[in-house]
């Protein structure tokens, strides 16, 4: 018994040792590197408090140039409208605008706190796009969002740009 004891101290005090140390050089390097990458990843992942309104923006614009290539090679006018709340896209079908279902060009809601700011006394602006791409009036949408602005200027050129304000 005298044998195991000695033994098993030594085991022990050993790793009693190694305990009152604390950690390696290299057991702190890498718990800082998993920490930063973890911190790297959370700031990719959050996004910037305008981003959302100005993805929102860029998505809408993108949405309305569709719209406008759409009428050209439909040989068809497509209109947008625009309220506080959202956006759609129609199509002149049988002497009447019909509302377009196809997924890129169908009505479409804000994101959660955006309001837009149209200059139209209904609240409701369209604009509409004749088979050669070109508006029958140009008009400015105003993105807002957690005092957040893009200006969505879709000209009577025909330009259609999204910028911040």
């Amino acid at each position: 018994m005298q044998t195991s004891r000695p033994g098993s101290e030594r085991v022990f005090t050993r790793s009693r040792r190694s305990a009152e140390r604390g950690f390696t050089l290299v057991e702190l390097m890498v718990t800082i590197t998993v920490v930063a990458l973890l911190s790297g990843a959370l700031v990719w992942a959050v996004p910037a408090p305008g981003a959302r309104v100005r993805d929102d923006a860029l998505r809408f614009a993108a949405r309305v140039r569709a719209a406008r290539d759409q009428a050209i090679v439909s040989a068809q006018p497509v209109s947008v409208w625009v309220t506080a709340g959202g956006y759609g896209f129609d199509q002149r079908a049988s002497g009447r605008w019909v509302p377009m279902s196809e997924k890129p060009l169908r009505v479409e809601r804000w994101a959660e706190g955006a309001r837009a700011v149209i200059d139209a006394p209904d609240g409701r602006a369209r604009v509409t796009y004749d088979p050669t791409g070109l508006p029958d009036r140009g008009a400015d949408v105003r993105l807002a969002m957690n005092g957040r602005n893009m200006l969505i200027r879709l000209g009577a050129d025909g330009s259609i740009r999204a910028d911040a304000q």
